[in-house]
């Protein structure tokens, strides 16, 4: 017998000027899913705390425990009205901006004189199969210094490591609208529904891509 695939979906929870974030309900709807083609997927979620600490101490644990072939992690864009599909995690930390514990990290880099880390290629196939749903989605070469970015470099590193998955994902999401507020003149309005047919549809690709690199 093959092994099962085992998937981990990622949000994370609120943070400073954030304080309700869309990737909550959007990791649990995913994490529901009932499909046909999903029936030997074992899919499993988790809400990353905002801080630099959590990340590096969370995210070991559940390859660990829940030894993930792929991981499909979202995060908020607070600033942006499109799917931004990530291609690559920044050698980047803020210094100016604190996580959800208030703490500001003191060094604007994650390791010195490193470049840049690519999510690979297969980042272009999530990019087509979020934009088949009708969603506005575009590719992204920008994730930030924030946490977004800092849970990308680890994931990276965690697929160039022995036991790790052999595929990951970022994907930024804009924020929801609230009920009562107007969004400017023109300016798309994604809601929950719309994000979670393309997080599916990026979901079945990613499953897809594991399969065969079993």
């Amino acid at each position: 017998m093959t092994e099962q695939l085992r998937i981990l979906i990622t949000g994370f929870g609120p943070f400073p000027g954030a304080p309700s974030n869309p990737t909550m309900p959007l990791v649990r709807r995913l994490a529901e899913l009932r499909r046909p083609a999903l029936a030997d997927v074992e899919i499993s979620s988790h809400i990353f705390h905002v801080t630099y600490a959590t990340v590096d101490r969370e995210l070991p644990q559940l390859i660990a425990e829940r030894r993930p072939q792929a991981l499909l992690m979202f995060g908020l864009a607070g600033r942006t009205s499109y799917l931004r599909i990530e291609t690559r995690a920044r050698n980047a930390v803020t210094t100016t901006f604190p996580d959800a514990d208030r703490h500001i990290a003191r060094k604007g880099v994650i390791m010195p004189g490193a470049h840049p880390m690519s999510f690979g290629p297969h980042m272009t196939r999530l990019l087509r199969a979020a934009r088949a749903t009708g969603i506005d989605a575009r590719p992204s070469r920008d994730a930030g210094s924030y946490l977004c970015n800092y849970l990308s470099w680890r994931a990276i590193e965690a697929t160039q490591s022995e036991g790790g998955p052999r595929l990951a994902a970022f994907i930024h999401i804009p924020p929801l609208p609230r009920a009562g507020t107007a969004l400017p003149l023109g300016s798309p309005r994604i809601t929950l529904e719309a994000l979670v047919e393309a997080g599916e549809a990026m979901l079945m690709q990613l499953v897809k891509l594991a399969r065969r690199k079993a």
